[in-house]
């Protein structure tokens, strides 16, 4: 049990610090609404930045303290935050208007029940559709790992949940320590990453756009709520 302590307790610690921080979640759900079923990735990928930027700021704050305003990088990131993530709204609104211009007509299938429902009409090709999904992804990955890289730098609290690295006697509870709180960090975002996304997917291919529709406003709006406290406060 005194061997499991560490990896729990920084296990339990990480998952609280991802999901009490809404600036963390409201970086990821636009991404994750986009992506649907893909959406794991882009929690992965946050959580990988978001380790590489807390390791960062924790080694720049013990060797350059003297000479690197460590602190103020911190607080200039944490502007920067806010900044991204008014990016983020405004580009989860600008996706929404964009598809609404796009012409959809009714379609019936007349399988067992006549249903109506509307379709997207778009003349490209199913191949081009699915390579365009995957770069879709592959962006919403790339910028999950960059957001959260820079969401690692902002603060300098994030270098005082490492403190109890130094405190254990034993080397190897140290090690538990950190394996622990990485895999919270990347679990914690992977798992909500993926729970939005099987809604978004769920409402999609259920064909109710109001509910879809409904759930990227909310996440756009969410984005530009936090980024304009990050930027203010």
């Amino acid at each position: 049990m005194s061997n499991s302590f560490p990896f729990i307790a920084a296990l339990l610690a990480a998952v609280l610090h991802v999901i009490t921080g809404p600036d963390h979640l409201a970086a990821v759900i636009p991404f994750a609404i986009e992506s649907k079923k893909k959406a794991w990735k882009v929690g992965l990928f946050w959580g990988i930045g978001h380790l590489a930027g807390m390791l960062a700021i924790g080694v720049l704050f013990l060797i350059f303290r003297e000479l690197i305003p460590v602190e103020k990088i911190s607080d200039y990131s944490e502007q920067l935050v806010g900044i991204v993530l008014l990016a983020i709204g405004a580009w989860s609104f600008y996706k929404i208007f964009k598809e609404n211009k796009k012409h959809k007509h009714l379609h019936v299938h007349s399988e067992n029940a006549p249903i109506i429902h509307k379709h997207e009409h778009n003349h490209s090709h199913e191949h081009s559709h699915h390579h365009s999904h995957h770069t879709t992804v592959k962006q919403s990955s790339f910028a999950s790992l960059s957001i959260g890289f820079l969401h690692g730098l902002a603060g300098i609290s994030h270098f005082l949940l490492f403190i109890p690295v130094a405190s254990f006697k034993d080397q190897m509870d140290s090690v538990y320590y950190l394996v622990g709180f990485s895999t919270g960090i990347v679990l914690a975002m992977t798992t909500f990453a993926l729970l939005i996304g099987q809604i978004s997917s769920f409402s999609k291919n259920e064909h109710n756009d109001t509910l879809f529709k409904g759930i990227r406003y909310a996440g756009g709006i969410f984005a530009i709520i936090i980024g304009l406290y990050w930027l203010f406060s």
